[in-house]
């Protein structure tokens, strides 16, 4: 992923309540018209596009109904069907910030700026990693042993605390607002403390 080159503008995909991390997976549907469009200029391109969160319902003015940071994503698989709608998977590369909407284009289409996530001070990494860590054990506690083991060997993936917060992120945080405002922090050190305040206030596995 790290010798992608991001563009300037893309087309994007508006979605009610849905949020894609980086490193996370999105399966789709892609069956509007507009959309078949998209993936088709994409697949022709450099198979990236973009995802925003509808925050409200679609109007004209693009930029005042979705929230300002996304993420742009890669495809990865796609399979069209014989009525020309295609199941795909999209796969996160970074997030963005759209900064400017463009009109005349048979789809959504915005200027993007990279958005590059950090942790500060470098020396307090490991705890913070080991802190969230800890939080996911306590969490999935009920499920099953196998499972449990599964979970922490893709959190255990991550070697750094921006990698392993959008993770967790992706896997394991419900709440669409809340996925929102994550993925809008740029600093990892600042995502750790909500993510561990989700995860002791809920069990996964078990129901609310």
């Amino acid at each position: 992923m790290t010798g992608l080159h991001i563009p300037e503008r893309c087309g994007v995909m508006l979605l009610p309540d849905c949020t894609l991390f980086p490193h996370g997976g999105l399966p789709l549907f892609i069956f509007e018209e507009r959309y078949r469009r998209m993936l088709a200029d994409a697949l022709e391109g450099d198979f990236l596009f973009g995802v925003a969160r509808l925050i409200k319902e679609e109007t004209r003015n693009i930029g005042d109904c979705v929230a300002p940071v996304g993420t742009i994503g890669l495809v990865r698989a796609s399979r069209e069907q014989d009525d020309g709608t295609s199941q795909l998977l999209l796969h996160g590369v970074m997030r963005v910030r759209f900064t400017e909407w463009h009109a005349g284009y048979p789809y959504p289409f915005a200027s993007i700026e990279p958005r590059v996530s950090y942790f500060s001070p470098e020396h307090q990494a490991s705890a913070a990693m080991k802190t969230l860590r800890g939080a996911v054990e306590d969490a999935i506690r009920v499920l099953p042993e196998p499972v449990q083991a599964g979970v922490l060997t893709l959190i255990d993936r991550a070697d750094n605390p921006e990698l392993m917060t959008d993770i967790v992120s992706q896997q394991f945080i419900h709440d669409p607002d809340l996925r929102q405002q994550l993925l809008e922090m740029e600093s990892a050190g600042e995502r750790i403390p909500l993510l561990c305040d989700y995860l002791g206030k809920s069990t996964l596995g078990e129901e609310d």
